[in-house]
């Protein structure tokens, strides 16, 4: 017998069922709540609110866990490449070689996007934004992949037309990340090719200079390869949800995803880590004193805050984090880069792993932290640094979207609680 939750209200009585999840996680299923007492409930920003089931990640913040579909991101990060996470999010396993083959072929073959979309990434003006400009180009490519009309009741006679759809744009999404990184600049637009790997391909589209020869560094191919495993998922965050929610109402994948790129966009979400290339040139100009600035945040009445430490999910250190450290410091002895403005960030990192106020707090440096370092490392200009966080969630945000229409979840429809006036009548 499940376990039930009694509320009483108004002198009216109701049983809720509890709901358990594999991880003993308990919720309280309040989908008949205002049928039965015509009462809501009310949750901004949705912090305690789950919307749906899922079986994709597990995330405990208290004790620093993520896990993909059950495997913990320490084991995946060391032993996976990236297009094997993304297989195992999408459908559940990790692929054998045989699954694994095919998928890396069939991406392959849709390694082409049309020219008339080269067209509208140049007519973007200088002053665009990567992420506001790759939003548009993903929900442009409906138009030159047109979206058959799906149904829920007919899912399962879809499901090779969803794989097509899943390839096009594990395919398209690094080639337009690509695009808009050499266009800022000024270099020839490229296609490239992912038989040499999924990774692989991706590093060369970004960083083959013309008219020189390319060396693939292996040192940064894992770095890269880590950071997108890391970035892959997050649960229900703020740009997973919304591609749920957009794509509840039978949007298509390429709309739904180009969505999610839009919320990630924000600063308090995939924007943290430009955030922390900010802070850190700020602090450069201001003649470099970490430690002047390590006291500025332990001002409470000082308005600086010190990006790229602690996490608003983990309350300990961010399992992420202890991964990309090592590759970020790697990245650095490797391409033996002399720059102050990374010189402030192992400065910063190491009085805040070494200073009370911090640990105590627990405000490690988080993944946004050493990611930014890396992509400075590599010389991604920092407008970028969001297009790269995209680029590793578009698996999750697949996984999510597929697992959402498999699951036949309804369309998203928030309730509110209303507060403005009551009836006024016109006056003429």
């Amino acid at each position: 017998m499940s376990e039930k939750a009694k509320l009483i209200f108004d002198g009216k009585e109701h049983l809720f069922d509890v709901v358990k999840g594999s991880e003993s996680e308990k919720a309280l299923d309040v989908s008949s709540l205002r049928s039965d007492l015509d009462l809501i409930t009310i949750d901004p920003g949705f912090k305690n609110t789950g919307s749906c089931k899922s079986a994709i990640t597990f995330l405990d913040g208290e004790k620093g866990i993520l896990r993909y579909r059950g495997y913990s991101i320490e084991d995946l990060a060391k032993n996976a490449d990236f297009l094997q996470v993304a297989f195992l999010l999408i459908y559940g396993e990790l692929p054998t070689n045989e699954e694994y083959v095919k998928f890396l072929n069939d991406i392959n073959e849709n390694a082409i996007v049309d020219e008339d979309l080269r067209k509208i990434l140049e007519n973007f003006p200088k002053s665009a934004h990567p992420m506001g400009i790759l939003s548009s180009l993903t929900s442009a490519l409906i138009a030159f992949n047109p979206e058959k009309k799906m149904s829920l009741k007919n899912i399962e006679d879809d499901r090779e037309y969803m794989y097509n759809s899943i390839v096009k744009l594990l395919a398209k999404i690094p080639i337009l990340v690509a695009w808009v990184h050499r266009r800022r600049k000024g270099l020839p637009l490229n296609y490239g090719d992912y038989t040499a790997g999924y990774v692989e391909n991706i590093t060369k589209m970004m960083f083959q200079v013309p008219n020189q020869d390319y060396i693939e560094n292996k040192t940064v191919i894992n770095a890269m390869n880590k950071l997108l495993i890391l970035h892959a998922d997050h649960e229900q965050n703020c740009s997973t949800s919304t591609v749920r929610i957009v794509g509840s109402s039978e949007a298509s994948l390429f709309a739904s995803v180009s969505a999610g790129i839009s919320a990630l966009w924000g600063r308090l979400h995939g924007g943290a880590n430009q955030a922390v290339l900010e802070m850190l040139e700020a602090i450069k100009n201001d003649g470099g004193d970490t430690k002047k600035y390590m006291s500025k945040a332990k001002d409470k009445s000082d308005p600086f805050r010190l990006m790229g430490f602690g996490h608003r999910v983990y309350k300990n250190f961010d399992p992420r984090a202890k991964i990309i450290k090592v590759a970020a410091h790697e990245v650095l002895k490797d391409l033996g880069i002399d720059d102050p403005i990374l010189d402030i960030a192992k400065s910063l990192e190491q009085e805040a792993l070494n200073d009370p106020y911090f640990t105590q707090r627990k405000l490690y440096p988080n993944v946004d932290f050493y990611s930014g370092i890396i992509y400075k490392a590599l010389k991604i200009p920092k407008e970028m640094f969001t297009v790269m966080f995209a680029l590793g969630r578009v698996p999750g945000w697949i996984a999510h979207w597929r697992e959402m229409r498999m699951n036949n979840d309804p369309i998203g429809r928030p309730r509110q609680v209303y507060v403005g006036s009551t009836h006024r009548t016109f006056k003429t």
